[in-house]
C-alpha cells in the first residue's frame, strides 16, 4: 500500500512482481495514474505471495475492506 507523504489522505492497493522496481516508478512518477494523481509514492504496507493469483485475490480483498479495516492492519504491522 502507498499513501501521499504529506497528508495521508489516500491510500494505493496494487500488485508488482518487483517491490523495489513499482516503488521507484511510482516515485519517479511513472506508477499509475491515480497513483501520479495523488502523489502516492510513500510504501506503508506490504505483503509477499509465492504466485499472482493469491497476490491478485488479496489485493481485491483489501480493496473491498473499509478505509478504517486497511488502517488498522497497516497500524498493527508498521506503527509508524
Amino acid at each position: 500500500m502507498l499513501t501521499n507523504a504529506d497528508r495521508h489522505s489516500v491510500l494505493y492497493i496494487g500488485v508488482t512482481n518487483s517491490l523495489e522496481r513499482r516503488a521507484s516508478e511510482h516515485s519517479l512518477g511513472l506508477g499509475s495514474a491515480f497513483a501520479r494523481q495523488y502523489n502516492a509514492h510513500k510504501l506503508i504496507y506490504f505483503e509477499a505471495y509465492r504466485d499472482p493469483t493469491s497476490a491478485i485475490a488479496r489485493e481485491k480483498q483489501l480493496k473491498r475492506w473499509s478505509r478504517a479495516k486497511n488502517e488498522a492492519l497497516i497500524a498493527r504491522r508498521n506503527p509508524e
